[in-house]
């Protein structure tokens, strides 16, 4: 029988699963975290490369930032398209799997695991960075306050995407307001509101030439991650999904490129140097507007959002992984989601990782910062290059220039690919280039095991119309007491056939002949199979008892004590445990774990 909702049943599910998703600016502040912070960290790792150069180098800074800019550009216009073009998520995953085929899908998918994992460790590292330089005592404590941070956001997203965005709305917008003013007060200043810390002085200059630039490019590319998080989780917005998740991405490009640009100029404009132990961010927010409350504000705010950063990873990671799943490329128990719209294996996943890699480095973030950046430029150039092949079959109104949109993206990012691998190779980055294939054949093994279990239970075949057929129930016996009584009563409502069986061992005969006294006193009209093993095995003599009975359906059914409360369970002997674990490997008996409830039982 098929059972109906009604209308109204599903209005009331589906309000309640709405509200559990993303308006525009909770779509912000869950999912552009990781973009938003990278406005404390892409200046500066521009600014450490050109400084090299001297006052000539630091020159192009603005140049620099501005190609950055362009590219930023050029992917928050692409992925607009990819929003509209693939509703239900993914990014470069989608795409790639539609129009490339499954290996370069897969590719992309690893370069975003990769991504997700590492924004997540380097976040929470430059957050916790950012407050021991604040206060120097809580250095030793590193690694335990980057656990903190980290169990702490996994916390929040485990109560639902919708909740973390409600918690992060806040932070982001004053770290949004605070960054604005800076760049404001200082545009207007002619001059430094504070003084400024004497830059270091370098041994030696080198030239301005390309590859300086292509290398100061490639650092500054740190904060074009996390672009693509909105358009990888499309399904987490309410509806209309496409629309709020497209205005999502435009807002995060613009408020980006105008804080990136904005930093720059004020870099040019007072002529900011690396100086140790004093951020660039800092530097042009004392430059701007002094010293006093409103630096301690930008400063703690930045924390804060560094912190939080992590939780872009926490919004795109789970539903990519759903995806995955639902294409058999990761375990199905990825695609499980709680009430509260929650990929808790996801969460799970991303919490676990993070947290190794954050104990391996020691919680440092110069340790993670060179693995940085490197796959999620794979992603893009699939994603552009995917997006072309997309608008060339579908040919809809406007095709040609989005098509060259998205060929511009490609080409732009295939580069940013290159150089940013080339230039990161020797500080960390060929683990991420091993790392890469590893994860593709690892999901492709996932893939062939599931084509294989699919292929065995015939799925996508309409099966022949079930028949019934004689069946046996086995019920392991060892006392003869309620609880025995209480099973055999289940098997004799469950089959045609029940049988006891009741296993002894060596130097068990008193006890034996015990047992059969008793039964043959209670007999309660079920045949009882004895069986010997001089072995002391438990299940093995069942499983081999059961291959006498091929040709007919055999439940074997095993009763338990529930004990009333949680500690008595050290007092059990986990006899069923042990049996039911040997009848699953090696019979093809339907195992039923029958629960005598102590806390329920009426004598």
């Amino acid at each position: 029988m098929t059972t109906t909702l009604s209308p109204s049943d599903t209005s009331e599910t589906t309000g309640r699963g709405e509200r559990h998703r993303l308006s525009v600016v909770g779509g912000l502040a869950a999912l552009s975290l990781d973009a938003m912070a990278s406005v404390a960290y892409g200046p500066e790792a521009i600014v450490i490369v050109l400084a090299v150069a001297g006052g000539t180098g630091l020159g192009f800074t603005l140049p620099v930032t501005l190609a950055i800019a362009v590219l930023l550009g050029v992917l928050t216009l692409s992925y607009r398209q990819v929003i509209a073009a693939f509703p239900d998520g993914g990014g470069a995953y989608g795409v790639s799997r539609a129009h490339l085929g499954a290996r370069a899908s897969l590719v992309a998918a690893a370069s975003l695991i990769v991504d997700y994992v590492l924004n997540v460790a380097v976040s929470v590292a430059a957050g916790v960075a950012a407050l021991t330089s604040a206060f120097p005592a809580l250095l030793p404590y590193t690694l335990w306050l980057c656990l903190g941070v980290l169990a702490l956001v996994t916390a929040v997203n485990l109560r639902g995407i919708a909740e973390s965005a409600r918690a992060f709305i806040v932070p982001t917008a004053i770290f949004v307001g605070a960054i604005l003013t800076v760049i404001v007060a200082g545009l207007i200043r002619s001059g430094p509101a504070a003084a400024m810390a004497a830059p270091q002085q370098a041994t030696s200059l080198q030239t301005v030439g390309i590859l300086l630039l292509l290398k100061a490019f490639a650092n500054g590319c740190a904060a074009l991650t996390g672009v693509e998080a909105i358009a990888n989780a499309v399904p987490s917005f309410r509806r209309p999904r496409v629309r709020r998740a497209q205005r999502a991405e435009i807002a995060l490009g613009g408020m980006l490129a105008v804080m990136l640009i904005g930093i720059a100029v004020l870099i040019g404009k007072f002529s900011i140097h690396p100086v140790d132990g004093v951020t660039v961010l800092s530097q042009v927010t004392t430059a701007s507007i002094g010293g006093g409350f409103g630096y301690y504000v930008v400063q703690f705010s930045t924390v804060v959002l560094l912190a939080l950063a992590a939780n872009t990873s926490f919004g795109g990671l789970p539903v990519l992984a759903q995806l995955l799943a639902k294409h058999n490329n990761l375990p199905h128990v990825f695609a499980l989601r709680a009430e509260r719209q929650v990929y808790r294996y996801g969460v799970g996943f991303l919490a676990v990782t993070s947290a190794l890699l954050l104990v391996v480095s020691g919680g440092d973030m110069n340790t993670l910062v060179p693995l940085f950046a490197i796959g999620v430029f794979v992603g893009f150039t699939l994603s552009q290059s995917g997006m072309v092949r997309h608008w060339f079959r579908n040919r809809p109104r406007g095709w040609r220039g989005k098509a060259a949109l998205n060929g511009l993206g490609a080409l732009l990012t295939g580069i940013a690919a290159v150089v940013v691998a080339a230039t990161k190779f020797g500080e960390g980055g060929w683990l991420i280039i091993v790392a890469l294939p590893v994860l593709v054949l690892g999901m492709e093994w996932v893939n062939r095991s599931y084509r294989r279990i699919g292929a065995r239970l015939e799925l996508g075949r309409t099966p022949a119309p079930p028949r019934p057929n004689r069946s046996l129930v086995v019920v392991p016996v060892h006392t003869v007491s309620r609880l025995t009584r209480d099973a055999l009563a289940a098997a004799l409502s469950l089959g045609d056939q029940v049988e006891a069986v009741h296993v002894t061992h060596p130097d068990e005969e008193p006890a034996t002949r015990e047992f059969v006294e008793s039964w043959e006193r209670w007999h309660p009209g079920v045949t009882l199979v004895q069986l010997y093993d001089d072995r002391r095995r438990l299940g093995e003599p069942l499983v081999e008892h059961l291959r006498k009975h091929a040709g007919c359906h055999v439940f074997v059914l095993i009763a338990e004590v529930e004990p009333e409360h949680p500690w008595q369970r050290i007092l059990q002997n986990r006899r069923g445990a042990v049996l039911a674990r040997a009848l699953r490997r090696r019979s093809d008996a339907v195992v039923c774990r029958m629960r005598f409830r102590l806390a329920t039982t009426e004598l």
